[in-house]
């Protein structure tokens, strides 16, 4: 599909022990019906063909010839299926018997791929019939097709170079040293694994832990197909529990017993992408190629796309949640303690981020064990300060027993203006910044007076839009919010709303409800003059370009596509395209800024850190990103 996508499926078909034609009939209706749902990538499960239940009669020739004649039958049927198959077979070469899976697209026999670890414990006695696969692949002629058999084989599509496919079966997940390891540095960003795992109490979840952890580990899309309900239940039973994983994630599975399929689209761009940022795969040479071809269609996602991925969501929401504000708290108590400041100095504006920053340095200032009225908050009114952010500001250092000060900073502006002859009637950049930086300069003696630190309100998605005052709420001397995006920000502040109740709890409710402003113009009335959203853009939208923009380095296009699938019921195309085309217009402009920013902890997996986690050069030009912008 496009953007990277492949469409994949695992399936447990109805199967019959050692019938092979009532299997290879299962088998087509499947390759078939996946043709027709433009399935790239088919997986059937461990020895499908004849079934993996099948015990002495594995060394019947009888049998072995019937899942070769439904191997030939399966080709012919393929011819008209642009899909890459996986099935399983039993395969005598050389005087040996190998469990293996033959790997077929377009009427092809590409691959066959022999298991490497063969169980011959408890339930399982393959070492019976099989002989272990030889890793290093070489040429041999099945079904009068000329073909590779091994393990080190990388399967690759001519029209998608990014869908590349190793393959494993069953044991060779569970080994210790798996084959998908080499496989995934030789190049495979999708494993596949046909498996006959028998159905214990506790395995499924197991299981799915196993597959979890190889596509983390590897980098890669992890498909798995396992025997179903149709095996002999003479000592085990098969529950046909197919899983589909992506980078550590489960992407979709068939629950045990529902004998279904598991379908998904697996961005093998993004495992591409995540594979040269960690960089961290040895080189694997020596393995084989075959090529194939699939359809590529137009790209429909049945996954979703998460709306907000700096979130914390599932069960472990809340954890993960005060993990981050625990996170930030000993960041900041380390540097409290090692500076040997006597005080924390930050100020306060009834705004999100200050509020957020406050909360952080009293649960630092508890951890240290020092009294909260060794913080000192600064409310700083100035020419757009409402009456509603002041009095929130001053009811929160009141609630959580830190000492508060108001200083207003309109008459030292104004003499400012005199001092460089500014117009105090022209509302412009230095008009606003005048007032950012005179409360930083505030700040900054305050702490220097008392022996403290300034500590920094700011957050990661105004420092990679560049909205701050350079020199002003740009700096201070720790930062924080530096790695927290405004829409994490607004899920810290709601859960300390919630955990400490009260009047603290009560106006940070307020605070949350306020519009985002840096309150720089005058107020008409009581209703706030500026409207950070409505000038650059929705933070919502904002914080999902950044993610997908530096985590995963997807083009403009990419994003604009996920963005659509994300927002599409909120924002029109054009919207979107819109912010899209801010944001990338900001994010190279105002590098500058981030590259001279105060220490700050990393929180998440997106740090702009010009020190760790970023590092771009102030004057690149963004003109490739925006013209791709422009022409979408």
């Amino acid at each position: 599909m496009e953007y990277g996508f492949v469409k994949v499926r695992a399936v447990s078909p109805d199967l019959k022990v050692a019938d092979t034609a009532y299997n290879g009939e299962a088998i087509k209706k499947e390759l078939i019906l996946a043709g027709k749902d433009g399935v790239q990538l088919l997986v059937f499960p461990e020895l499908s063909l004849c079934g993996y239940t099948c015990g002495d009669l594995f060394l019947q020739r009888t049998l072995l010839n019937g899942c070769l004649n439904e191997l030939s039958a399966l080709l012919e049927v393929s011819r008209a299926v642009k899909t890459l198959a996986f099935v399983g077979l039993p395969f005598a070469l050389g005087g040996k018997l190998y469990n293996c899976a033959a790997a077929i697209c377009g009427g092809r026999l590409l691959a066959l791929i022999p298991k490497r670890n063969l169980p011959n414990y408890g339930e399982f006695y393959e070492k019976r019939y099989f002989s272990e696969g030889v890793q290093t692949a070489r040429g041999v002629t099945v079904c009068g097709q000329k073909t590779l058999f091994g393990s080190e084989i990388i399967l690759r599509d001519e029209t998608l170079s990014a869908f590349t496919v190793g393959c494993e079966l069953c044991e060779d997940l569970w080994a210790a040293q798996s084959p998908s390891c080499r496989h995934a540095a030789a190049g495979a960003n999708i494993i596949v694994n046909l498996s006959a795992s028998s159905e214990t109490a506790g395995k499924a979840e197991y299981r799915k832990l196993l597959v979890r952890a190889q596509s983390a580990k590897c980098a890669c899309g992890y498909l798995y197909a396992d025997a179903g309900t149709g095996e002999s239940t003479s000592e085990s039973v098969f529950a046909g529990h197919n899983l589909i994983a992506e980078n550590g994630t489960i992407l979709a599975e068939s629950k045990p017993f529902a004998c279904g399929r598991a379908d998904g689209e697996i961005d093998v761009q993004m495992l591409e992408g995540e594979r040269r940022r960690l960089n961290a795969l040895p080189l694997t040479e020596g393995y084989a190629e075959a090529l194939f071809r699939t359809e590529q269609s137009p790209c429909v996602l049945t996954r979703t796309v998460e709306r907000f991925p700096f979130l914390p969501n599932g069960e472990e929401k809340e954890a993960r949640t005060e993990l981050i504000l625990n996170m930030q708290a000993h960041a900041l108590a380390k540097r409290v303690s090692h500076t040997g400041a006597k005080r924390a100095v930050l100020g306060i504006s009834g705004g999100l981020d200050s509020a957020l920053a406050f909360l952080v340095t009293v649960r630092a200032f508890d951890l240290l064990k020092r009294d909260r009225k060794q913080i000192l908050a600064v409310t700083m009114p100035g020419f757009g300060t409402t009456g509603k952010t002041k009095n929130n500001s001053l009811v929160l250092m009141q609630a959580m027993g830190a000492e508060g000060r108001t200083i207003d900073i309109v008459p030292a502006v104004l003499r400012h203006f005199e001092d460089i002859g500014h117009d105090k009637t022209v509302y412009d950049a230095a008009y606003e910044n005048a007032q950012a930086r005179m409360r930083t300069m505030i700040l900054m003696d305050l702490a220097n007076e008392t022996g403290g630190i300034v500590v920094g309100t700011g957050d990661l998605s105004e420092g990679a839009l560049g909205w701050c005052t350079y020199n002003g709420d740009h700096m201070s001397m720790y930062s924080v919010n530096a790695s927290v995006p405004k829409t994490l920000v607004k899920a810290l502040v709601g859960y300390e709303a919630a955990r400490i109740g009260g009047i603290a709890g009560k106006t940070l409710c307020g605070i949350l409800s306020t519009e985002i402003s840096p309150e720089l113009l005058p107020p008409e009335g009581e209703k706030i003059a500026q409207k950070t959203e409505s000038l650059i853009g929705p933070y919502e939208l904002h914080d999902f370009y950044l993610y997908h923009c530096v985590r995963h380095a997807f083009s403009p296009k990419k994003i604009l596509f996920l963005a659509e699938q994300a927002f599409g019921k909120s924002y029109s195309r054009a919207e979107l395209k819109k912010w899209l085309t801010l944001f990338y217009r900001r994010f190279f402009s105002q590098q500058f800024k981030r590259s001279c920013s105060p220490d700050g902890v990393k929180v998440g997996e997106v740090s702009l850190s010009p020190r760790s986690d970023w590092r771009m050069p102030s004057d690149a030009a963004g003109k490739l990103w925006l013209e791709e912008v422009e022409n979408l």
